[in-house]
C-alpha cells in the first residue's frame, strides 16, 4: 500500500530525533471532542505542515501542546519537548514558572490573528524587546539594535520609526511580520507558525519563508507550519499531516501526499483552487458609475521633535483617480503598506483625505457628519480580521442588526428578527445560530457574519478588505461563489482588496496595482494579470505562481 495511505496510523519515529512529540492527543471541550488520537513529531531542521479546513483541530492541537487552552478543556495524551541539551520536558506537567522559560525562548509561536495577539497599549519596539529582556537579559542600546535587526530581517520598512509605532498604526501584513520577528527573537529550537503568511503579499511570503528556511538550515530549527495555502506547503514543508474533524486522515512526505493523495478529502483540498472569471458587465451598468474619486490623496503629519523643524508629511497615498460601475468588481492589489486599505478608508470617509469623492453622483467629501452618517447605509465594509471587528460581547443577532436599528428605527423587533434571519440565509449561515457569540464560529463563518452585517442595510457599494485571506481554499471557493451570487442578485459594486492574485483573477473585472502609495498600473483583469506592463506587477504575478 502507498506510504501516504497508511501514514495516518504511522509509527512514531525514534524519540532522540524529535524536538516535539505528541502521542495519542485527545482534546475535549465539555462533552464535545475536538481532537481525537492525534500523534505527530517533528525533528531538528524539519518543517512539518498541518493542513485542513477551519475547525479541523489544527490550531487547537498545538495550543494544547503549549498549555494555552482554557481551563475547561480536557486534554489527554503525551506531550514531550526535547531541548537542545537533550533534556526531555513533559509539557503536561510544567509549572507556570517553567512555562515562562519555554514559551518564546525554546518554542516560538506565531499566532494567526496578530491584532488580537499584540498588546494595543505597548509600542512595537517595547513588545519585541520584552522577550529579549526576559530570556537573554538584553537591555538599552543592545536590545534596540537587536530589535532593529529583527525588523529588517522580516523586511519591515523604516525599522527605526516602527520601534515607536503602536500596533493599530500598522497594516495587517506589517503586524504579522512583527509577530514573526518576536517569535524569531530568541532563536528557538522550535517555531510553531499558525497561518504566518495569511496577511502577507506573495513577494513578502516568499522572503519570510526563505528566512525561516535559512534558520532551519543554519540553526537546526524545527518548524510546524499550519496553513491553508497548499502551494506554500508544497514549496517549504518536508512532511504534511491532513486533518479533518479533529482526526489525522493522511500524512507522509509532501511530494507523495500531494502527488498521489489516497484520501478523497485530500484530493478535494488540492482541487479547491479559485476558478472562473467575473461575469461580464451589463452594458447599461458599465456606464453607470457608483463611486468616483478625483485626485484622492492621503497625508499623515509626522511628529515634531523639540527645537526641530517640523518634518515633511508622510504621503500614504499619492493623488489618483478611480471609477467603479454598478455591478462591477475593482480589485486593489499590492504589497503590505502599499496603501490598499488606506485607499478604501479614504473612499468611505473613514480616513481624512484630499480630493473629490462621489457616491452615485453625489459628493460625499463635502457632507457634514450627520449627513454622512445617513449616507453610510449605501456604502459598507467587510474588514480583514473578522474576529477583531465583531464584538465578543454581542450575540450574532445584535451584531447583524445594529446598523439596521440605527438607520430604520421604525422597524419592530419581529421585523428586525425576520430581516436578520433572511440575510443569514443569504450568506448561508443557519438561522438557529443567531443567538451564539463570535467565538463559537469558525473563521469562515465569522466572515459570513461580517458580510451579513453589511448586506442587511442593502448597500450599493461593498468594500471587501482581504475577506478571504484567513480562510482555507475550500472555504474561499465557497465565499467567492457566494459573492458572485450576491452581486448578480443585488447589483452590488465591490471594491476588493487582496494580496491573493488567484482570488482577484476569479472575482474582479478590473485591477489597480499600488506600490508605496502610488498607482503603478490599472486595466482589465485579463490585461493586467495576463500581459502586465510594469516589472513590479510581473514580480507579483510570478511570486503568486500565476505565470
Amino acid at each position: 500500500m502507498h506510504e501516504a495511505t497508511t501514514a495516518a496510523n504511522a509509527e512514531p519515529r525514534p524519540r532522540e530525533h524529535c524536538v516535539l512529540r505528541l502521542d495519542d492527543l485527545c482534546i475535549r471541550f465539555g462533552k464535545t471532542p475536538v481532537v481525537r488520537h492525534l500523534s505527530l513529531d517533528v525533528k531538528r531542521g524539519e518543517c512539518l505542515a498541518i493542513v485542513g479546513e477551519s475547525g479541523s483541530g489544527k490550531s487547537v492541537s498545538l495550543l494544547a501542546s503549549l498549555g494555552l487552552l482554557p481551563g475547561h478543556a480536557h486534554v489527554t495524551g503525551t506531550r514531550e519537548f526535547t531541548t537542545l541539551e537533550g533534556e526531555r520536558l513533559d509539557l503536561s506537567a510544567l509549572t507556570s514558572r517553567q512555562w515562562q522559560r519555554v514559551r518564546g525562548n525554546r518554542i516560538g509561536f506565531v499566532f494567526q490573528e496578530p491584532m488580537t495577539s499584540l498588546n494595543p497599549l505597548a509600542r512595537v519596539g517595547d513588545q519585541i524587546s520584552e522577550s529579549l529582556r526576559l530570556h537573554q537579559g538584553l537591555r538599552g542600546h543592545a536590545a534596540r539594535q537587536r530589535v532593529i535587526e529583527l525588523l529588517k530581517q522580516v523586511h519591515l520598512p523604516r525599522p527605526e520609526e516602527l520601534l515607536e509605532a503602536w500596533p493599530h498604526q500598522l497594516s495587517g501584513g506589517q503586524r504579522q511580520r512583527v509577530m514573526i520577528a518576536m517569535a524569531m527573537a530568541n532563536q528557538p529550537p522550535l517555531m510553531i507558525a499558525d497561518e504566518p503568511t495569511t496577511a502577507l503579499d506573495v513577494t513578502v511570503q516568499q522572503d519570510i519563508l526563505a528566512l525561516l528556511d535559512r534558520l532551519r538550515r543554519d540553526q537546526g530549527m524545527a518548524m510546524i507550519l499550519i496553513s491553508h495555502d497548499l502551494n506554500l506547503v508544497r514549496r517549504h514543508a518536508d512532511r504534511v499531516i491532513v486533518m479533518r474533524e479533529g482526526e489525522c486522515i493522511e500524512q507522509g512526505p509532501v511530494s507523495e501526499v500531494f502527488d498521489s493523495p489516497s484520501h478523497p478529502y485530500t484530493r478535494e483540498l488540492l482541487a479547491a483552487e479559485p476558478e472562473g472569471v467575473a461575469a461580464p458587465l451589463d452594458p447599461e451598468d458599465a456606464g453607470t458609475p457608483v463611486l468616483e474619486a478625483r485626485d484622492l490623496e492621503v497625508r499623515f503629519s509626522r511628529p515634531r521633535k523639540l527645537f526641530q523643524k517640523r518634518p515633511a508629511d508622510f504621503i500614504a497615498l499619492q493623488p489618483l483617480d478611480l471609477t467603479l460601475a454598478r455591478g462591477e468588481t475593482l480589485g486593489i492589489v499590492g504589497e503590505s503598506g502599499s496603501g490598499k486599505t488606506t485607499l478604501a478608508l479614504a473612499l468611505l470617509k473613514l480616513q481624512a483625505a484630499r480630493g473629490e469623492i462621489r457616491l452615485e453622483n453625489a459628493r460625499i467629501d463635502t457632507l457634514d457628519r450627520n449627513a454622512l452618517r445617513h449616507k453610510r447605509r449605501q456604502m459598507q465594509i467587510v474588514f480583514q480580521d473578522p474576529y477583531g471587528s465583531l464584538s465578543p460581547r454581542m450575540p450574532v443577532t445584535d451584531i447583524i442588526s445594529e446598523g439596521l436599528r440605527f438607520h430604520q428605527p421604525e422597524l419592530s423587533e419581529d421585523e428586525v428578527r425576520q430581516r436578520v434571519t433572511q440575510v443569514m440565509r443569504e450568506v448561508e449561515l443557519p438561522a438557529e445560530c443567531a443567538d451564539r457569540y463570535p467565538h463559537e464560529f469558525s473563521g469562515g463563518q465569522r466572515q459570513r457574519i461580517s458580510l451579513a452585517r453589511a448586506l442587511i442595510l442593502e448597500p450599493h457599494l461593498l468594500v471587501l478588505d482581504e475577506p478571504t485571506s484567513a480562510l482555507d481554499r475550500s472555504v474561499q471557493k465557497q465565499l467567492i461563489a457566494l459573492l458572485r451570487d450576491l452581486q448578480a442578485r443585488h447589483g452590488l459594486s465591490y471594491l476588493f482588496i487582496s494580496h491573493d492574485l488567484a482570488v482577484v483573477r476569479a472575482l474582479a473585472h478590473r485591477v489597480m496595482v499600488l506600490r508605496e502609495g502610488k498607482l503603478v498600473e490599472s486595466g482589465t483583469t485579463a490585461e493586467v494579470l495576463g500581459n502586465p506592463r510594469e516589472d513590479y506587477t510581473r514580480a507579483l504575478i510570478q511570486a503568486a505562481g500565476l505565470t
